[in-house]
């Protein structure tokens, strides 16, 4: 772990024999300079606005995951800041989103996060009707309206919508580019996980006293392992992290799993925490012979034939991608961690009032694998106890946790998502003149710079 040795324009490669074009290539190394960044954008009110209007109206957005509209009727809301979409599948089987507000009178015309209606909605306030394409259906007592206010018919406003993978975007912005376009290496790798094929066990979403580019900036880097998830070193390589930037400010980064990191004194001890990865691999902790540092290749083998004698169809997913986290940035506002069995979903969403908190929703999805003894094939590194419902037939219920109150939503994301409030509280001081960013946090840089293509940076008042 020589600094000395460490050449940034390269950084670490974590399959350096991945053939030109395949999914463990290296990108290419962009050098952003080594300037700090304007810190306006975290506190300032006139950049939030500026964020609403250059930003959340012209881009593609993650809304949802198609999981949650298996039959037509199904729906769920998706709010972003004073907006709200209507996410539904019609009976054509096609899925539409639509600003979740009446004609009428502009009430909010659904209230639920999910749930599913026979052939349309109704708003609560005078009882004006919709059908699943957005058309209206009934005007209440529509001969005491004149004719010219009913005409044309209304019907819900539509924003553009489009599926890739299991994933659901929205963007207000008519002329934004095809989701594919927009989505890019990001797009074609994530497609190999078959999010389309899993289902939704948990769903929580905590508020917390930061903005929201602070909590990408806490997940787009893995530096911060040693010191805050330090219990998971014995199986995590926090060093030899690769780190790939793509077009639209994509990212990823390969985290080297089932192998001790090189901070440990003691590499070759087999800990209780190695001990549960190994068995999730597919391998036997009492039987293993050799070095802990030679688990990862044998994990993946043991990891594919096992899948495969499950009837677990992983041949879209490389080896290094059976052991290791793919954690994926997708700008602007969410991360996702690739495994085999399971794809989590984090999105940052700002507050609806507030530029000092944002929303950290999380969704865990489970690729549901029934065991020839009827129950499912769900790793215990995933944390979830017999209670949990693995089935995919009921739709967890949303768990909502109240400003910075956040035990709970499992200890990794707790160690996270109390180091967030705590940098922006200090970031605003008079005495801290700016990030000093390092060469592992590369992707940081990445994020800002194309944030920075969307709003070009100006020095704004800290209000």
């Amino acid at each position: 772990m020589s600094s000395t040795a460490y050449d940034y324009t390269k950084g670490f490669v974590v399959t350096p024999d991945a053939e030109p074009g395949s999914v463990n290539q290296k990108a290419p190394y962009i050098d952003y300079g080594t300037n700090p960044l304007e810190m306006s954008r975290y506190f300032s009110n006139d950049y939030r606005e500026r964020e609403w209007n250059e930003l959340w109206s012209r881009i593609w957005v993650l809304a949802g995951i198609s999981a949650d509209l298996r039959d037509p009727g199904d729906f769920f809301t998706f709010d972003l800041r004073h907006e709200s979409f209507l996410i539904v599948k019609g009976e054509d089987e096609e899925i539409r989103a639509f600003y979740n507000v009446c004609q009428h009178r502009g009430l909010r015309l659904v209230h639920s996060e999910h749930g599913s209606v026979g052939s349309g909605f109704t708003c609560p306030y005078h009882s004006w009707s919709y059908d699943l394409g957005g058309g209206c259906t009934k005007v209440t007592d529509p001969e005491t309206f004149r004719p010219e206010v009913l005409c044309p018919w209304p019907k819900l406003t539509e924003a553009r919508c489009a599926v890739h993978g299991g994933l659901i975007y929205v963007t207000m912005n008519p002329d934004a580019p095809p989701l594919e376009e927009f989505l890019g290496e990001f797009g074609r790798q994530i497609s190999a996980y078959h999010i389309e094929k899993m289902i939704p066990i948990r769903h929580f979403r905590a508020e917390l006293t930061a903005n929201w580019k602070g909590g990408m900036d806490g997940f787009l880097e893995g530096y911060h392992f040693h010191a805050i998830h330090s219990q998971v070193l014995p199986i995590v390589d926090d060093y030899h992290v690769q780190q790939d930037m793509y077009p639209n400010g994509m990212s990823r980064l390969i985290i080297p799993q089932v192998t001790p990191s090189p901070r440990l004194d003691d590499r070759e001890e087999v800990t209780d925490l190695l001990r549960m990865v190994m068995e999730d691999s597919a391998l036997d902790p009492d039987k293993f012979e050799g070095s802990t540092i030679e688990l990862r290749r044998k994990a993946q083998k043991a990891k594919r034939e096992r899948s495969e004698a499950l009837g677990v169809d992983c041949s879209d997913l490389t080896d290094p991608q059976l052991t290791d986290s793919y954690v994926y940035g997708c700008f602007p506002n969410v991360l996702m961690g690739g495994h085999l069995e399971s794809v989590i979903i984090h999105r940052f969403l700002p507050h609806v009032e507030d530029v000092n908190k944002l929303y950290f929703d999380t969704i865990t999805m489970y690729y549901p694998v029934e065991k020839p003894d009827g129950t499912y094939a769900i790793p215990a590194w995933m944390g979830f106890g017999p209670e949990t419902d693995l089935s995919g037939d009921i739709r967890p219920e949303v768990e909502i946790y109240p400003l910075d109150q956040f035990k709970g939503i499992g200890l990794v994301l707790e160690q996270d998502a109390e180091m967030i409030p705590l940098a922006h509280a200090g970031q605003r001081s008079r005495g801290f003149r700016g990030p000093l960013l390092g060469e592992q946090e590369q992707r940081i840089r990445h994020f800002h710079a194309e944030l920075d293509r969307y709003i070009p940076p100006v020095r704004l008042p800290l209000r």
